[in-house]
């Protein structure tokens, strides 16, 4: 895939990336901050005045300042001494010096806690250094969007709705989209609006929103007790106090931005400093492109506009003009209203008069000091704002559907967006990707999913990579209704591209990591192994279980398996997405299958997406086993998850995996119980072939395993080929009297086995599990009768034949061991089937039953050892009593109780070590009370543990008190072998010695807590235990009763001893004839293609039911009905409040409407009084006098209402008049539309004089600014090699200079054009036919489709016709001889000759002024037929002499990016030859 090249550096999800932050602020702290320390000061610097000059003006207090603002005690003591420039005036140029900086680090707002990052820097710091800072050191993620909130600097009131509207619509959309909001930084005016949003976002979110990034950039001379934050080393963190009452003409910090950017130009109490270095800075960011899931986007900006004054007119501007889109919010007054007011209006009807009049409306006392000069920019600035409609958006409250300011700034970048110019498709594809970033799935519904667009699913899956490697599962859902599909997305390298892009904070990439550093050691000169598929093949076995397959193949060396063209197996289509397994052969020649659906779900499983993993199980065709097997990788990689966050949300999706596959049988079941239960035993390959069952029993998915259907189906195993409904009395009758079976006694499934009255009848019961069970219980109760026999009647020096005959029975059962032992029907190998074995507590204890057994016969059968050898077989019949519980666990009755009393042996086993504290404490403390040096090891163990344990028990011991003291029931000095050593006595008065009333208070304590507090303990214990797993011991016992059914149903049907025939059989049949051992059908069956085909279908048809059937459960639950009746009363209400704003704003638009029809009928009646009067109707004296007409204030339609970029009003030049002249530092003097024409009166018109200083001075007129060298310009005429005539007849020369023929345009002189007057220049429009592979010409709406050859320059951004302006006498432009090889400049000029010309006249321009414009002639060249020797030499002579340039033949459409006036005349071109634009 060529989308797979664009690598996502920042993969991490929000939640991961906030995991890290936090683990890095718990523990990175002190080195981030020595980091900063030393990097800040190396690459920061602030600004010193180095000079003190004593300026007229005082400060606030009174005091003598310098020119730069700050007293003489603020600057440093050079700054004060004798200077070398003394006597000078003050130049911030000499004067001011750069330093590191002193202020940076942390701020915390004293009494308000908040806290934030700042830094002090020059105003000329370059932005790559800022923008290195924000991401690198302050650890801010590269924001997908950037908001510059610009507006009035002063507080202002806005209505509380609105402002309501503002904060939650600001909130929201940095916070949806990971945005970086951008404001002046004060506690004033708009800044103080997004603080305060910020703030109510804060106090009413959870900690797992995240926080809203609010950079403030403000004036560091303008900030109020700045003092505080200055530290030469950084300060960790500054305290700032926000003094609002005493901070006079500066202003406070804002506390609710979280990060400070101060800029310094040396100087103090000046505002505005920071403008320049903001807009870089901004600009800077916008040209940064931001990676994520394999999709690259620029940092798009928006500029949100809030009240304001002439400089925030003029950053808007600036923001329209540099292709900023700008939010306008009407009603928060001034600027915004202003702007808000004529924003539908044509450009032409947009005039001083009325701009006049709106700034009297909202400027009230401003207005009456504003001078003309000023009133004539503002019109010019607000006619070009309006004229870029596709970048102004005004948000009007409730009006047209507008109720989000979130939802208005996303659609103003996107209609920004749709207006750029792209080739091809570009344009669509890059508002897709930055509604993907963003995340915003309502965006990208409304405004690029519409019937205007029709998406291709190829066209889908790099941002369907995005939206799945960032973890956005609404986008993911969105892209698959609209056409994805899962087989065609998923290939190998997408597999590849997305493990290698894993959540590097989830336990699976960690897994996959170990596994890459156990790869054999490869030489340092190779980089090092990256994620393959056979490594995550690996990872995947260990959680699935050795018993799977690996779901993808390790490629042989050399070779790696592509999945490209796979080849179908069934062709199922349900909801769009093919459902089928891709079977392919590796080259192994070992068959494995790729499915897209298993693949995809694997790999969000494995990260732990919820969300996302239900949408693609929704798509799986192998639904239940998908989810049984997702259950058994979450609990697995649970196991070892250490984050009890992460581990909960393991265990959660778990239980909802077990639940969706319950869910799906439970459907599948209803319908057909054979079909259902065929799903359970079918070998899944795409799931390493195995089968559903055993992954539920690996899984330990109990409730599962439990289901109603899957018993069912253990139990018509257990009974084999017996009807079920077979009474438990007749089978052991036929078992002892096996002739009964001809009776028809017992009743057989099968209606062969019924009829027959033959072997096959024997044979098929006595194979059932059930009849096996029983043949065995008989068995071995007679083994244990027989055992105790001889144990406790005929254990002879000699064994008797009895105890001959209980040897031959445990060879038996040794030898049955050993079958189950090396039974391996999966080719597991030896030592995993050991491992297998030897897991299950009921083999270790069978293996130590028999290890014991041989220990006791070793000893029995030495004459010196035979009693040790008895007291060992004793023991060893305790163990094989023990396993009769395994056997009992089949019963539903005992079953329970023995899982029941399982479990309490472990609240035993834990009670025991409480009591042993006990025990052991009050026997040592006894006895060494009591007892005085004994030595026998015995009589202290009986002292110590038995006597104090017999204690609880209601034992005393009998000399504990001294009352039932007797010397004659112990030894006195302890040498009587058979009696304790007697405690310590009066010799004389045959009395104890001991402490009586210590021993009995130790006793009693010891009683207390053993008795009371102990053994209570331990019934609780019991009772909470007996509770809990009551509720469960049905599941437990239902999921352990499938382990007996398998055990018995592989089982050899004949009880041991006879049971060694069966094992003779088994030895020949395995070792002599090789033969090897399979897995019986019942258990794991593998399916015909055909026939599995259709059990999937049947299986998907059904999960659709469950999910349909889900849905509907989900509404009808009273909390969704609830939410429901809430969302629909709460769109009535908005309905209704839209509804009365509209019909407000409806009688406005008819006022309006009068209002205009008012002015036309004065207008009419001015006309025709007027030509009354003319023609000699009437007099002077009854000539009616009309009131003027005054300039409407309505607005007609929204800016985007339908009006083209170049209004219909504009009928002059446009682009001539765009204040700032190219590739100079020159403004214009503003010219509004109605002051173009230079028959219209404009007398402070004085726009000022510029002429490029070129080097080709001798192909050049002179500059112009003195009359006597342009004195011999003859205009009008053909002046020596220079055509000066005009293609639009005669101009006028007013003092020596043209007149631009099209009217003012700000700016006289020549520019950075050659000659005054008018430049020609030749545009050669080269087209052909475009045509696909077969040579047929394209159509598109029925027209036919061109390409045209164009170039782009390397200083330029958009493409261009290969024409401009000719040097004298020659016939070809210069651009054209840079993309023509030598050879072909005169064939070409014949191809001009012949060409049809399209267009002649003037061009606007930028670089036109008042004086020197351009004019051309564009000439069509095309080539209909695709063998033209013509166009093939055109082709082979192409070459451009610069490798900067480009060439290349381009589809002809209204969204090429080419230059304004081109696209005009490629227009014209088109429409000469019908062809489609």
């Amino acid at each position: 895939m060529a989308d797979l090249g664009m690598v996502s550096n920042l993969r991490r999800s929000n939640s991961s990336l906030c995991k890290t932050r936090r683990l890095q602020h718990l523990f990175g702290n002190s080195a981030k901050q020595e980091n900063l320390s030393s990097w800040i000061p190396e690459n920061i610097t602030k600004k010193e005045c180095m000079y003190f000059v004593e300026s007229s003006k005082l400060s606030d207090a009174g005091k003598v300042v310098c020119e730069c603002g700050y007293t003489r005690q603020q600057h440093l003591e050079e700054a004060t001494r004798p200077h070398t420039l003394q006597g000078k005036d003050w130049d911030p140029k000499k004067h001011v010096q750069e330093m590191p900086t002193d202020a940076f680090g942390d701020i915390v707002f004293t009494g308000l806690g908040q806290k934030g990052k700042y830094v002090r820097l020059s105003q000329d710091t370059p932005p790559s250094v800022i923008y290195h800072l924000m991401t690198q050191y302050w650890g801010l993620d590269i924001p997908n969007l950037l908001i510059s909130v610009t507006g009035g600097a002063k507080d202002f009131n806005m209505k509380p709705r609105l402002k309501s509207i503002f904060r939650r619509g600001l909130v929201k959309v940095a916070q949806t989209t990971g945005a970086w909001i951008i404001t002046g930084g004060s506690h004033t005016g708009v800044m103080k609006q997004v603080g305060e949003a910020v703030r109510d976002f804060t106090l009413s979110s959870s900690y797992n929103e995240g926080e809203v990034v609010t950079v403030g950039i403000a004036t560091w001379g303008t900030v109020h007790n700045r003092e505080g934050l200055v530290h030469p080393s950084g300060s960790f963190p500054a305290e700032y106090i926000m003094d609002e009452e005493g901070q006079g003409h500066l202003t406070c910090l804002d506390s609710n931005h979280s990060h400070f950017i101060l800029v310094d130009d040396g100087t103090h109490g000046r505002y505005g400093v920071e403008i320049p270095l903001r807009t870089k800075l901004e600009k800077f960011i916008s040209e940064q492109t931001k990676e994520k899931g394999g999709v690259a986007i620029k940092i798009p900006v928006v500029c949100v506009v809030l009240e304001g004054g002439p400089g925030t007119l003029h950053t808007i501007y600036n923001a329209i003009t540099n292709g900023t889109p700008c939010v306008v919010v009407e009603g928060s007054g001034r600027v915004a209203d202003v702007i808000a007011q004529v924003a539908g209006l044509p450009t032409g009807e947009i005039t001083i008069a009325r701009i006049q009049q709106a700034l009297s409306v909202f400027f009230h006392e401003m207005f009456e000091t504003l001078p003309e000069s000023s009133v004539v920019e503002w019109t010019k600035k607000i006619q070009d704002i309006v004229r870029r409609r596709q970048l102004l958006t005004v948000f009007r409250e409730g009006k047209d559907g507008q109720q989000d300011v979130d939802v208005a700034i996303l659609q103003a970048l996107l209609k920004a967006s749709r207006s750029h110019d792209y080739f091809g498709h570009e344009n669509w594809d890059h508002q897709l990707k930055l509604a993907v970033a963003w995340n915003r799935v309502d965006i990208a519904q409304s405004e690029i999913f519409s019937d205007e667009r029709q998406w291709k699913p190829s066209e889908l899956h790099p941002v369907m990579m995005a939206a799945l490697i960032s973890n956005k599962p609404e986008f993911v859902r969105l892209f698959l209704e609209n056409g994805v599909r899962l087989k065609d997305f998923v290939t190998w390298d997408t597999l590849l591209h997305l493990y290698q892009h894993l959540d590097p904070s989830c336990l699976f990439h960690s897994k996959l990591q170990k596994v890459l550093a156990e790869e054999p050691e490869r030489p340092a000169c190779r980089p090092a192994p990256r994620v393959q598929m056979h490594h995550v093949a690996q990872v995947l076995r260990e959680l699935l279980g050795d018993f799977t397959q690996p779901l993808y193949p390790r490629p042989r060396t050399g070779e790696r398996p592509r999945l490209l063209l796979p080849v179908p197996n069934i062709k199922l289509n349900m909801q769009g997405v093919s459902l089928r397994s891709l079977y392919k052969r590796s080259p192994g020649h070992v068959a494995f299958t790729m499915d897209p659906v298993r693949d995809l779900l694997i790999w969000a499983i494995v990260q732990n997406r919820r969300e996302l993993a239900e949408i693609i199980w929704a798509q799986s065709q192998d639904c239940i086993v998908a989810a049984v097997a997702c259950s058994k990788i979450l609990k697995e990689l649970a196991k070892e998850e250490e984050d009890m966050d992460s581990l909960e949300e393991m265990l959660a999706l778990a239980d909802e995996c077990e639940h969706r596959a319950i869910g799906v049988f439970t459907e599948c079941h209803r319908k057909d119980e054979e079909r259902a239960q065929k799903l359970l035993t079918r070998v899944s390959e795409a799931w390493g072939r195995t089968t559903c069952l055993q992954l539920a029993l690996e899984a330990k998915d109990m409730k599962f395993v439990s289901h109603g259907g899957i018993q069912a189906f253990l139990t018509k195993v257990w009974w084999g080929q017996l009807c079920v409904d077979n009474g438990l009395w007749r089978v052991i009758l036929c078992m002892v009297a096996f002739p009964l079976l001809y009776t028809g006694l017992v009743t057989f499934r099968e209606r062969r086995l019924q009829a027959t009255r033959g072997l096959l009848r024997v044979r098929a019961f006595f194979n059932a599990p059930v009849v096996i069970f029983h043949l065995n219980i008989l068995s071995y109760f007679a083994f244990l009768c027989l055992f105790a026999y001889v144990l406790m009647v005929d254990f002879q020096p000699t064994p008797s034949w009895c105890e001959y005959l209980i040897y031959f029975w445990l060879f038996s059962l040794v030898c049955e061991e050993l079958r189950q032992l090396l039974y391996d029907p999966d080719d597991f190998g030896l030592m995993k089937v050991a491992l297998l074995y030897f897991s299950d507590f009921w083999n270790k204890l069978d293996i130590s039953a028999i290890v014991l057994f041989a220990a006791g016969l070793s000893c029995r059968l030495i004459p010196g050892l035979l009693y040790p050898g008895r007291v060992i077989l004793s023991l060893d019949f305790i163990m094989f009593c023990l396993r009769l519980m395994h056997i009992f666990t089949v019963s539903k009755t005992l079953g329970p109780k023995i899982i029941i009393v399982k479990r309490m042996m472990k609240d035993v086993f834990f009670f025991l070590f409480l009591l042993a504290v006990w025990v052991v404490s009050f026997g040592v403390a006894k006895q060494a009370i009591l007892i005085h040096n004994e030595s026998r090891v015995d009589w202290i163990f009986r002292g110590v543990i038995y006597q104090s344990y017999l204690t609880i028990f209601g034992q005393m011991p009998a000399y504990i008190d001294g009352v039932n003291f007797s010397l004659d029931q112990c030894s006195p000095n302890g040498t009587d072998p058979y009696k304790p050593k007697c405690p310590e006595s009066d010799a004389i008065r045959h009395e104890p010695a001991f402490p009586e009333w210590l021993t009995v208070i130790l006793l009693c304590l010891y009683l207390l807590f053993t008795n009371i507090l102990l053994l209570n303990l331990l019934i609780a214990m019991f009772n909470y235990t007996f509770q809990q797993v009551q509720e469960h011991t049905d599941q437990i016992w239902k999921f352990q009763r499938h382990d007996l059914i398998e055990e018995y149903h592989g089982r050899p049907p004949a009880p041991p001893p006879f049971i060694l025939l069966s094992h003779l059989h088994l030895f020949i049949k395995r070792v002599v004839l090789k033969i090897p051992a399979k897995r019986h059908k019942q258990l794991k069956t593998k399916l015909e293609k055909n026939e599995e085909a259709a059990l999937l279908s049947w299986e998907i048809y059904l999960k659709e039911n469950y999910l349909q059937n889900q849905q509907y459960q989900q509404k009808q639950r009273p909390e969704q009905q609830i939410q429901d009746i809430r969302d629909k009363v709460s769109t009535v209400v908005d309905l209704l409040e839209r509804e009365s704003l509209k019909q407000s704003g409806l009688v406005e638009q008819r006022l309006a409407s009068l209002e205009e029809q008012m002015a036309q009928t004065s207008r009419a009646l001015h006309w025709i009084v007027k030509a009354l009067r003319d023609s000699g109707f009437g007099s002077e004296e009854g000539f009616p006098t009309l009131a003027p007409q005054k300039a409407s204030l309505g607005r007609d339609h929204e800016p985007d209402g339908g009006h083209k970029a170049e209004d219909a009003g504009d009928t002059h030049h446009v682009n001539a008049r765009h204040l700032l002249y190219p590739n100079s530092h020159v403004t214009r003097f503003p010219v509004p539309n109605e002051k173009v024409p230079w028959e219209t009166d404009f007398l402070i018109y004085d726009p000022p004089f510029y002429t490029d200083d070129r080097k080709d001075k001798g192909l050049v007129d002179p500059v112009g600014n003195v009359l006597e060298p342009v004195a011999g310009i003859t205009y009008n005429a053909v002046d020596g090699p220079v055509d000066r005539r005009s293609f639009h007849g005669v101009y006028a020369v007013q003092d020596g200079l043209p007149l631009n023929p099209m009217g003012r345009t700000g700016l006289r002189g020549r520019g950075s054009l050659s000659y005054f007057g008018p430049n020609h220049t030749l545009q050669p429009v080269i087209t052909r036919w475009r045509r696909n592979q077969d040579g047929a010409i394209c159509r598109k709406s029925i027209k036919k489709m061109l390409e045209v050859l164009v170039v782009k320059h390397p200083v330029s951004e958009s493409w261009a016709l290969p024409g401009g302006s000719r040097e004298p006498g020659e016939i070809l432009p210069r651009k054209l001889k840079q993309v023509l090889r030598r050879e072909f400049w005169s064939p070409f000029q014949n191809l001009l000759i012949q060409g049809t010309e399209v267009y002649k006249g003037y061009v606007d321009d930028p670089r036109n002024t008042d004086n020197a414009w351009i004019e051309t002639v564009a000439v069509s060249i095309h080539f209909p037929d695709q063998s033209d020797m013509d166009l093939k030499r055109l082709n082979s002579h192409l070459h451009t002499c610069d490798s900067r340039m480009s060439v290349q033949w381009q589809v002809v459409d209204k969204r090429i990016p080419l230059y304004a006036n081109h696209k005009t005349i490629l227009q014209k071109v088109a429409a000469l030859f019908g062809a489609f634009y």
